[in-house]
């Protein structure tokens, strides 16, 4: 006789199979909840996770209202125009978050040097990004990620996305990692890096030696991971992620202005110019301000205007967008590596 669990199941693969049209912020999921968490625990049991998981993971899940209204707020239609670029850098590379760095730089010791050998990603740059995600490790948030990952793609919005991370989620916790541990943003990310369930299970490594890779509690682990997404994502090594430029006066940027629409972070992206070499750059009376190769491609950044700061910026600042998409946080996250290294 075959059983109800095994034909649920089978139908669970089968709609997991079929693509799920993204509902609105307005509409209501077009599922109950309890019959959604049981497709979760059939995909999730269909890629290899334990029973015994399954059921400590699921049992008692509700949905979470305050991750819905979070996640709408976060994701409205972007609004036109860019706010100013130099509140957000002042914010952002203030003297807490710089000194918090170089104190952490000075900690690692021989251990920055290695990170840097390994990865080929400065250690400088690896901080910067752990004092943007969590501020070194002050605050990871406490959100129950599997409560917040059901809920996700339960809501629809991005139903595929936050249904293959919550099965994450789970290979995560059938290696072991507590439910405790299992905390951290709103949108699923933990640990002091931020990674969401599947980069940690593809890009977390062992960085104090000691078997294992615990981004939530070790400094050590936690840089390591960072730099190897780093190195994952293309960081070219012993090159900068871009550099302060000066631009001649009347300068014509619509003659440089990029004719390609990226199909990652088009917003960001659109406010590049083209990418040129430095030497052709410097042809165009464009100076960069501080060592940069002139066989290097750069495209020019300038957000604030003209009059304002204006950088050549390398292929490595795409890297760091690839960590957060987003003009604001890639900046800030170079311009504090910078003062750290200082």
């Amino acid at each position: 006789m075959i059983s109800f669990k095994r034909i649920f199941s089978a139908l669970a693969a089968l709609l997991f199979c079929l693509p799920l049209a993204p509902l609105s912020a307005q509409q209501r999921p077009d599922i109950n909840f309890e019959a959604y968490l049981q497709l979760l625990a059939a995909k999730a049991r269909a890629e290899g996770v334990s029973e015994a998981t399954i059921r400590q993971i699921t049992s008692g899940l509700t949905p979470n209202e305050r991750v819905m209204n979070l996640d709408r707020s976060e994701n409205t239609p972007p609004r036109s125009g860019y706010p100013a670029m130099a509140p957000y850098i002042a914010q952002h590379v203030d003297s807490a978050r710089i000194g918090g760095g170089r104190s952490v730089l000075a900690s690692l010791g021989t251990r920055a040097w290695s990170i840097e050998q390994q990865y080929g990603v400065p250690a400088e740059i690896v901080i910067a990004i752990f004092g943007h995600e969590t501020n070194y490790g002050s605050y990871v948030g406490d959100f129950d990620l599997a409560r917040s990952l059901a809920t996700l793609a339960w809501e629809g919005r991005r139903r595929e996305l936050f249904a293959g991370e919550f099965v994450a989620l789970l290979k995560i916790a059938d290696r072991g990692v507590p439910r405790s541990r299992l905390v951290g943003s709103f949108a699923g990310a933990f640990g002091y890096p931020q990674f969401l369930p599947s980069i940690y299970l593809r890009l977390a490594v062992d960085g104090d030696g000691d078997g294992r890779s615990e981004i939530w509690s070790s400094r050590a682990d936690a840089l390591a991971s960072i730099a190897n997404y780093f190195r994952d994502a293309g960081w070219r090594s012993g090159q900068p992620w871009g550099v302060r430029a000066a631009i001649p006066a009347g300068f014509d940027f619509s003659a440089v202005e990029t004719k390609l629409v990226s199909p990652v972070c088009p917003r960001v992206h659109e406010r590049h110019s083209q990418w040129k070499t430095v030497r052709e750059w410097r042809n165009l009376g464009v100076s960069p301000l501080a060592p940069l190769a002139d066989d290097v491609l750069a495209s020019l950044f300038q957000p604030d205007g003209p009059g304002r700061p204006a950088w050549l910026l390398t292929g490595n600042y795409r890297v760091i967008t690839e960590y957060n998409c987003s003009n604001y946080y890639a900046l800030s996250v170079g311009l504090l590596a910078d003062e750290i290294a200082r």
